[in-house]
């Protein structure tokens, strides 16, 4: 009898809740200062995460933290954090095992910056400030979180993409920022091949979502967005909160190496 090179598939829970339970697991959470980041640190600490915040400059995550401490009695705390550079990342993964459990259980590479401009009308110096964010501090995150898993035999990683990694975004310009997250996707499909024996690899690629990062952008400029999603509306960012969970958790099992636009249609026609 051939050997079957079948792996054993891992404990199931019966109880759907349970599979979502985040109890006591740590989750780190990058770009963590609002927008989207809040509503899925909410989200996660609701199902129990323990959450370590890291920030840029923004502080108002130290602020999240007491919040989720009191409303939903888990464990929180807030660092800073410049993502592009790869020793602080290494050094805040390190810190966050020393302050919670020695556990990570998973990482979610949410930082990122908008493009405010074209790819010849943009300077030189903030395009390599939107991929130094968006694709090398993604990469950061994840290799600093892949050793971990690796060691630990467990986890999952969670790429906060865009819907620009697959379209071409009009009437704004921003070349630099739809490569970048294009280049997350791909990343995060190559690492879900490579890390199969030992975590799970994913990327949720959001369409337009009411947050501050939208906020100064025209009437004129939205109301194209809008005729051009099915929804015609953007995304609260409360939406967002399920698909995170999702991957982050036991529910989420058997997905590795998957895309989820969560877009309104967009992408569709």
């Amino acid at each position: 009898m051939p050997q079957s090179i079948r792996r054993a598939n891992p404990p199931i829970s019966e109880s759907v809740f349970e599979m979502f339970s985040m109890k006591n697991r740590l989750v780190i959470l990058t770009g963590a200062s609002g927008g989207i980041a809040h509503e899925v640190a909410r989200g996660l600490a609701e199902a129990g995460a323990n959450l370590a915040l890291w920030y840029h400059k923004n502080p108002s995550a130290k602020t999240l933290a007491e919040e989720l401490i009191s409303k939903y009695g888990v464990k929180a705390k807030a660092y800073q954090v410049d993502v592009r550079h790869y020793e602080e990342v290494e050094s805040a993964v390190a810190a966050a095992l020393a302050d919670f459990d020695g556990k990570l259980h998973c990482m979610i590479a949410n930082a990122g910056i908008p493009a405010k401009a074209g790819g010849l009308d943009q300077s030189l110096e903030a395009f390599h400030d939107v991929v130094d964010t968006d694709f090398n501090g993604a990469y950061y995150c994840a290799r600093a979180a892949g050793f971990v898993f690796r060691k630990q035999g467990f986890g999952s990683l969670i790429f906060t993409a865009s819907m620009s990694g697959h379209i071409v975004n009009v009437p704004q310009q921003q070349a630099a920022y739809n490569a970048a997250k294009a280049g997350v996707i791909h990343l995060s499909k190559s690492l879900a091949v490579e890390w199969a024996d030992f975590a799970r690899v994913n990327s949720v690629s959001p369409g337009y979502i009411d947050t501050a990062i939208s906020g100064d952008c025209p009437f004129e400029m939205k109301e194209a967005w809008f005729r051009a999603i099915p929804m015609h509306r953007d995304a609260d960012p409360r939406e967002l909160k399920g698909i995170y969970l999702y991957l982050a958790s036991d529910a989420s099992s058997y997905t590795t190496g998957s895309d989820f636009i969560v877009d309104g249609g967009f992408c569709c026609p």
